[in-house]
């Protein structure tokens, strides 16, 4: 697992680089994400067809299918939305937060991305390259994971598209799986990450459980870091008391029953 490692790692910080240099050239820190999915999409693929042994060689086309299918639908999806779109409000409340120490700050939020990828990339080695002999039932498992992911992140993606177009200053939007959770394509987003553990995770055989980084670091990045707290952070500031009553009724990350009236 080294030699994928370094190389996904080598080639990650150099993709992140240029993300950091593209988005200061635009001045749109957005494009950081269109980098890093495409980027961590090539990284994905690279692993699952390293040339080394594994326990069935259309395992490992499954599992690059699976990696391309997820970087071409979220790249080409975010891709549209930093081109025809304002700066993220991620990233223009980090500008207005960080002033002149913008773009250094940005050098630090964005180069640590590679190792992250290249650790992602460890789950999507092991699943391409492990597993029984033959494909079987927990391989269409994945497919149905990443499937199910790929569709709820979609509509979540798509409900909110509908609502901005509605052109309604100061509201939040409550409503499908918005009213089950804050942040429905972080929870999909991280959801297509198990199919890894899925396709090839064997408590019996230890260097199996490596499966289980990938949905493990996203879960993190997704809850803790960079996801749902710099989002939040940033409605809190634009809808205040609205949002914090969102807060309240609606769940951070899993999908579940509202407390409160949403439809």
């Amino acid at each position: 697992m080294l030699a994928p490692f370094l190389a996904t790692l080598i080639g990650m910080a150099v993709v992140m680089l240029l993300a950091w240099l593209f988005q200061r050239i635009v001045r749109n820190g957005g494009w950081v994400d269109v980098f890093w999915t495409f980027g961590t999409g090539a990284a994905c693929l690279t692993a699952a067809l390293w040339p080394e042994p594994a326990a069935n060689g259309n395992r490992q086309l499954l599992v690059a299918a699976l990696a391309a299918i997820w970087a071409l639908r979220l790249g080409v999806y975010i891709g549209h939305r930093v081109a025809s779109e304002p700066e993220d409000t991620r990233y223009s409340g980090f500008r207005k937060e960080w002033g002149v120490n913008f773009q250094r700050n940005m050098m630090i939020l964005v180069l640590p991305q590679a190792p992250a990828t290249a650790i992602l990339s460890l789950s999507v080695f092991a699943a391409a390259h492990g597993g029984g002999p033959e494909l079987g039932l927990r391989d269409l498992l994945g497919i149905a994971i990443l499937v199910v992911a790929i569709i709820g992140e979609g509509l979540a993606d798509e409900q909110m598209r509908r609502f901005r177009a509605q052109g309604l200053r100061g509201a939040i939007m409550d409503k499908g799986l918005w009213g089950w959770s804050r942040h429905p394509n972080y929870f999909f987003e991280w959801l297509g990450w198990l199919a890894y553990p899925a396709i090839a995770f064997d408590p019996s055989q230890l260097w199996t459980w490596v499966t289980w980084i990938a949905p493990i670091v996203m879960f993190i990045l997704l809850r803790f870091a960079t996801g749902v707290p710099a989002t939040e952070k940033s409605m809190l500031a634009s809808r205040g008391d609205k949002f914090r009553d969102y807060q309240r009724r609606v769940s951070a990350f899993f999908p579940l029953p509202p407390k409160g009236k949403t439809s």
